[in-house]
């Protein structure tokens, strides 16, 4: 979709075959960058292609069927307490969703409460900044009772300073859906007092998740398996990468947030060991911090992960400033993007390049420093997968010691704790003895060398 700068003109044809229901006007209100300036949002901003970011923002409406009528950029000089947007273009907009018969009005930035209230005063139509229209997004994704808890708790967060009925407009297209399927539900009738109510009710129920997958996580810790978690921007293809891997099904979607409830399946490594791989929900620019904070029970795989993979788009226009994101988002849930002995960077999409092109990017990843190791990939095609399935065992077996030992072969109990707390990479009987070699986590080392007498393999 072409953005444009609004001026004035309202004189737009209707979209081919368009109903009036559901019909959408997206607005991108973006700040124009002064020369010099030292605003940390208006750098970060900066990075982005305006074309790009409007594009994401009509994207995000139609990853619930809605229908965009127009979508246009108004520059912002300063941001206006009362309207967000200055008066002239208030009116001005005002006459276009008169004239496109929209009903939705989606403000690609985050509203204040009044904000919100004086626009849908002024424009006669409902309008959503992009913390609710995410929200919305991910009640319609959310599958597992875990994932309806996160997101309503998220709504809940949000609707608190706003205590109004924000989600009618979205009834016919919504039918009755989970927490935000009509009218009379708790958290559009409730005042303030019922709304926290619900929000203990649903910080307690998470807990027990939090607790039930503790248990989980303890489960295949005496397991000898290591975790490898996908983070990435949404849409930068870590479904598709994660069913390539593991050879499963999970839905792969050329859409914003095609997946939100998280994934873990087996994963093959080259010599025969295993992981576990967990595929995660995507991060997005300006993602809302009640979704961090409320999916923060879901994203404990990628805190424990042993190995994180940062699938990027590196065919995106805006894939430097989606990095920056991610690594932002990233910080916030307490892990260092830097990292190098954890995050393995993969430049996913790479089908979509010219051989030249391809070339050119093989030489920057092989430029790069060792300890920041960068693999190309296509998950549609399976190019570079062999080659990143090694150096996820690479790394995994950094982080493992590798013991040599003998043991007695009707010692069965012995041999099935090895199994159960090791890695068994060889074993050969000889003369009434297995001799076995294993690798095993740093914590089981010592345990290992004293009961089995085992001393370090020779390299």
């Amino acid at each position: 979709m072409e953005p444009r700068n609004f001026d004035g003109d309202a004189d737009r044809p209707r979209s081919a075959g368009a109903t009036q229901t559901g019909r959408v006007l997206v607005i991108g209100p973006y700040l124009r960058v002064r020369a010099g300036s030292a605003d940390v949002q208006s750098v970060t901003h900066a990075l982005r292609d305006t074309e790009a970011r409007l594009d994401e923002a009509a994207g995000l409406a139609r990853a619930i069927d809605l229908i965009i009528a127009d979508a246009i950029v108004a520059p912002v000089s300063q941001i206006r307490p009362a309207t967000y947007i200055g008066k002239g273009k208030v009116e001005e907009i005002a006459g276009l969703i008169k004239t496109l018969e929209v009903e939705l009005v989606v403000m690609d930035c985050a509203l204040s409460p009044i904000q919100q209230r004086n626009l849908e005063k002024e424009w006669h139509a409902k309008v959503l900044d992009r913390t609710g229209l995410i929200l919305e997004i991910f009640g319609r994704r959310a599958k597992t009772r875990e994932g309806s808890l996160q997101v309503e708790l998220a709504h809940l967060n949000y609707q608190r300073s706003r205590l109004v009925r924000s989600w009618t407009h979205l009834e016919r297209q919504r039918g009755g859906f989970g927490f935000m399927g009509g009218p009379g539900e708790t958290q559009i009738e409730a005042d303030r007092r019922l709304i926290q109510e619900r929000i203990s009710k649903l910080e307690s129920e998470l807990k027990k998740v939090q607790a039930t997958r503790r248990l989980h996580r303890a489960g295949r810790q005496r397991v000898p398996y290591r975790v490898v978690a996908l983070v990435g921007y949404t849409n930068a293809g870590k479904s598709t990468l994660f069913n390539r891997l593991t050879r499963a099904d999970v839905q792969a979607a050329d859409m914003l947030f095609a997946t939100l409830d998280p994934t873990l399946r087996a994963l093959n490594l080259p010599h025969g060991g295993k992981a576990m791989l967990s595929d995660t929900v995507g991060f997005i620019s300006n993602l809302p911090t009640q979704l961090v904070a409320a999916f923060r029970a879901t994203l404990e795989e990628v805190l424990e992960a042993d190995v994180i993979l940062h699938v990027r788009d590196i065919s995106h226009e805006d894939a430097e400033a989606q990095q920056s994101d991610v690594d932002a988002a990233l910080r916030q849930l307490g892990i260092n993007p830097d990292d190098s002995g954890r995050i393995i960077e993969v430049w996913n999409k790479v089908d979509r390049f010219e051989p030249e092109q391809r070339e050119e990017l093989l030489n920057i990843a092989a430029r790069r420093p060792e300890d920041h190791p960068t693999m190309l990939v296509s998950a549609v095609s399976g190019e570079g997968v062999d080659a990143l399935l090694a150096a996820i065992e690479q790394r995994l077996a950094a982080k493992r010691t590798t013991l040599d030992l003998s043991i007695d072969a009707a010692d069965g109990a012995g041999i099935s704790w090895l199994h159960r707390n090791a890695e068994v990479l060889s074993k050969e009987l000889h003369d009434g003895r297995f001799d076995m070699t294993v690798r095993v986590d740093e914590t089981k080392r010592d345990i290992v060398v004293s009961r089995f007498d085992a001393v370090p393999r020779v390299a």
